[in-house]
């Protein structure tokens, strides 16, 4: 008895053993040619700046240097990501700084999983920030899957998105794709001050810890004079205050999800001397929530055109003489962020 219950035992753990080998030899072939990697950088901000003001109890003009302290960016992270054919490796290392508008594409170099993950802590013209960059993208022969997340602190852009899509393949440098997208954006419509007059503002300030003293000045929080007087008060300390206030208040309300369909296409074609990669998808019909802060209901509608595309270009003309060209741009809830670059470079022989 006690034999056939080990026997059993055995014939049970077959087929768990072979999965968790399966399950490994999977994640082994994930992670390879992948790269971790963390880096400290760092470089000269802003310069110093004399600041002349005048002291408004004796005249006096009084000189203040305003000293920017050095930018420097922490960078962890881990990528595998095929590089396409126009792409160069910059540096032997990785060191968190690497950007590359491809990396935006629906679609990559190979088919199969392909990720990045990579967290920054930033000091920018004596701003910190923290910036995020996460994103998953499988590639099949006709179907595509991407998880994406970014967050740009110094640009105060923040947003999610995961696909599903169909892909058709037109030709082996041309494919359309169609499907469904989910994302996250900002409360749309939400004011706290709204309704607010004259001294409710002044009130929210005393409720945030500001307070003032008998001379008229205005002090922070943490002690610090920020007015000297009421002047300076509602005419710079306080619209900062509120602004702060605002963004607080703001962080105190949920994400709000977006339910949208997805049209786009992806075209690359590359030689030695010419290649131009392009892509782009429009999202042309939303599912409305009721959502009190949904953009759907900011603008009362459903049918709103977001989008987002990119394009880069590359011609040499001749030994001499060549040309480029990349950008992409988002156009979300209302909202454009992008960036480009174009210019030749011409090589004396």
């Amino acid at each position: 008895m006690k034999k056939h219950l080990i026997t059993l035992i055995l014939l049970c753990c077959i087929p768990l053993l072979s999965q968790s080998q399966q399950l490994k030899d999977w994640g082994k072939k994930q992670l390879k040619f992948a790269t971790f990697y963390t880096a400290v950088t760092g470089n000269n901000s802003l310069a110093d700046v004399s600041v002349y003001s005048i002291n408004p109890y004796n005249g006096i003009l009084e000189e203040n240097i305003e000293s920017t302290p050095f930018d420097y960016t922490l960078a962890f992270g881990v990528r595998k990501i095929a590089r396409l054919d126009y792409e160069n490796r910059k540096n032997v290392f990785y060191d968190g700084t690497e950007t590359s508008v491809s990396d935006a594409a629906t679609v990559g170099n190979v088919e199969g999983l392909e990720y990045l993950f990579e967290f920054d802590y930033k000091r920018q013209q004596g701003r910190k920030f923290v910036d995020q960059q996460h994103f998953l993208r499988y590639v099949h022969d006709h179907w595509i899957l991407k998880v994406e997340y970014v967050q740009d602190g110094f640009a105060d852009l923040k947003y999610f998105e995961s696909s599903q899509r169909y892909r058709y393949n037109i030709a082996k440098e041309f494919s359309l794709n169609a499907g469904l997208v989910q994302r996250f954006s900002e409360p749309y419509g939400f004011d706290p001050l709204d309704g607010l007059v004259g001294a409710d503002f002044t009130n929210i300030a005393i409720d945030q810890g500001y307070t003032t003293n008998f001379e008229g000045e205005w002090v922070n929080p943490e002690g610090e004079i920020i007015a000297e007087n009421n002047i300076v008060w509602n005419a710079v300390a306080l619209p900062n205050v509120l602004n702060e206030y605002v963004e607080q208040e703001r962080e105190t309300l949920p994400n709000q999800w977006n339910y949208s369909l997805v049209i786009g296409y992806d075209y690359y074609h590359y030689t030695k001397t010419f290649w131009f990669h392009s892509w782009a998808s429009v999202l042309p019909l939303h599912v409305s929530t009721k959502n009190e802060y949904s953009y759907s209901n900011f603008i009362d509608g459903n049918t709103w055109f977001d989008y987002t595309g990119g394009l880069i270009l590359g011609w040499q003309v001749n030994k001499r003489l060549g040309l480029f060209s990349e950008g992409k741009y988002h156009k979300y809830w209302n909202r454009t962020w992008h960036d480009f670059s174009v210019g030749f470079n011409y090589r004396i022989i």
